[in-house]
């Protein structure tokens, strides 16, 4: 008599709840991170309700609060898809902050020159040279980590330290760049022809953010729907079987490290040309560092990385109102940031391990069948 043999189903609960652990994981993660926020706030004296309601007013309050949350997730948009191209071919580029330092370097070296052209051609030399500047800077992290096997953490992060004491170097006298009997070690001012255009009257708003989800859009699609994407995806897949399928694994790592440095570069140079005007040290203060928290928060997807880009973004600035209206600290913005990230880390984790089991319950489940046949 054969042995009745129970059926494990791997979707052992509703459509919807499953769909919230795969890809609603981002959302739970928040989530969850705030409730944790609010227990925290909730310790420190403060009504939670209160807190969560001066914060969204300092980032959806006004059009000038708006435009303030759009001016601080720009350079989060880039450096995000820099690190988030990384994730999905299995590499961690940290290096954004220095990729930041080093195209604030480029875009200022040609921003504080007077060129006889016209300004739009004054931004887009700015630009490239960022670019340029930040690949270069980026190509020695990439290369070890391609063909010599270093680790790029350690390999990314060392040059960021580099990055921020050489822009510092920089902008002390007697370097060009310093601003002469400058109280402060800064660059000279960026010439009126490579700033970027504001967009809104009265506040900092400039193109920054459209360039921002632009690259977003772009290289969503790139990781979709092209050959590189196609061998990126692949490498974080399976490294050892997109080697045998013919992917050239290290000049892809390379490739995908040095976009990250591109992107990165990018985002430096806006905040020259759009926001800060000079180049001085910490003018990004962990804005790289942010971006790594974007992209994985973002869960690696292009497309993820806007709402990501723009909810740490509104954070900020919503963090600041209500650091002001309730007296909570402004680290507390900063804590929140790191529990939604933890969370999302760790509900993903058990998503992970709860497939696992079903998994093994599964093939479990097909050796005993097999046994009774």
């Amino acid at each position: 008599m054969k042995k009745e043999t129970k059926t494990n189903k791997f979707i052992s609960i509703p459509f919807i709840g499953e769909l919230a652990l795969s890809g609603a994981r981002p959302l739970i993660g928040v989530f969850l991170g705030l409730l944790a926020g609010a227990g925290l706030i909730a310790l420190s004296g403060v009504n939670p309700l209160h807190a969560y309601r001066a914060m969204l007013e300092g980032a959806i309050g006004s059009p000038q609060a708006i435009a303030n949350v759009l001016v601080r997730a720009s350079p989060l948009l880039l450096g995000g898809v820099g690190v988030a191209i990384g994730i999905k071919s299995g590499v961690w580029n940290i290096g954004i902050e220095g990729y930041m330092y080093a195209g604030a370097i480029g875009a200022g070296i040609i921003g504080i020159m007077a060129l006889p052209v016209a300004p739009i051609v004054h931004i887009i030399l700015a630009m490239l040279a960022a670019m340029v500047f930040a690949a270069v800077w980026g190509f020695a992290p990439a290369y070890m980590r391609a063909y010599r096997g270093v680790n790029e953490v350690v390999a990314t992060i060392m040059m960021n330290y580099v990055a921020i004491f050489l822009t510092s170097w920089l902008v002390h006298e007697p370097q060009f760049m310093a601003e002469p009997g400058s109280f402060f070690p800064m660059s000279l001012l960026i010439a009126p022809t490579a700033k970027l255009p504001i967009l809104m009257k009265g506040t900092s708003l400039h193109p920054g953010f459209i360039i921002g989800i632009a690259a977003c859009v772009i290289f969503y699609l790139v990781l979709r729907f092209t050959p590189f994407g196609f061998r990126t995806r692949m490498l974080g897949v399976n490294p050892i079987g997109s080697r045998y399928a013919g992917v050239k694994v290290k000049k892809q790592i390379l490739l995908v490290l040095l976009i990250g440095a591109v992107l990165g570069g990018l985002a430096g140079a806006i905040e020259i040309l759009g926001l800060k005007m000079r180049v001085y040290m910490d003018f990004v203060a962990g804005v790289g560092y942010e971006s790594v928290a974007v992209a994985l928060l973002s869960g690696g997807n292009p497309l993820a990385v806007i709402a990501s880009a723009l909810f740490f973004a509104a954070l900020k600035a919503g963090g600041a109102t209500m650091s002001i209206q309730t007296g909570v600290g402004a680290p507390m913005t900063t804590i929140i940031e790191a529990l939604c990230v933890i969370f999302v880390i760790a509900v993903g984790h058990g998503e992970r391990m709860r497939l696992r089991r079903l998994e093994a319950k599964a093939k479990g489940t097909e050796e005993v069948q097999e046994n009774d046949n």
